[in-house]
């Protein structure tokens, strides 16, 4: 079941920067940062009513969102839905075709469990699923 949408992920050259930005010109506040160490990138979220920006800063280029700025620059990098049962929806995606860049869930932001949808399935967008470890 889909419960929400979790947050948007947004990729930035600087994470000091772009928290400025958010912060001081939005008036958004920052309720955690942490660097993702198997995805080589720092992220900061910030709460918006019930869901959240995720901004994405690479650690190295090498990084998957180094590459996607590289590509395309900064921007909106994925959307992430939050769900009851990771494993269950990956099976019931991978049953209906959809082609799946995670078949398992792996760690994410968050203490969460994730897992990405290729953007080929969804229109052109990027999609994260995440499950929190609270729920398993």
């Amino acid at each position: 079941m889909y419960l929400k949408i979790d947050h948007i992920g947004i990729a930035v050259r600087s994470l000091e920067a772009a928290l400025k930005v958010y912060c001081q010109g939005f008036g958004l506040r920052t309720d955690h940062v942490e660097e993702v160490a198997d995805q080589k990138a720092r992220v900061a979220t910030l709460p918006v009513g019930e869901t959240r920006l995720e901004l994405l800063e690479a650690m190295e280029e090498d990084s998957p969102v180094g590459k996607f700025i590289a590509r395309r620059g900064e921007g909106l990098h994925h959307i992430c839905f939050r769900v009851e049962n990771l494993e269950e929806e990956l099976k019931k995606l991978k049953a209906a075709g959809v082609r799946l860049i995670d078949e398992m869930p792996r760690p994410g932001a968050r203490d969460c469990l994730v897992a990405f949808i290729h953007p080929s399935s969804t229109g052109g967008v990027l999609v994260e699923l995440s499950q929190s470890n609270s729920t398993k």
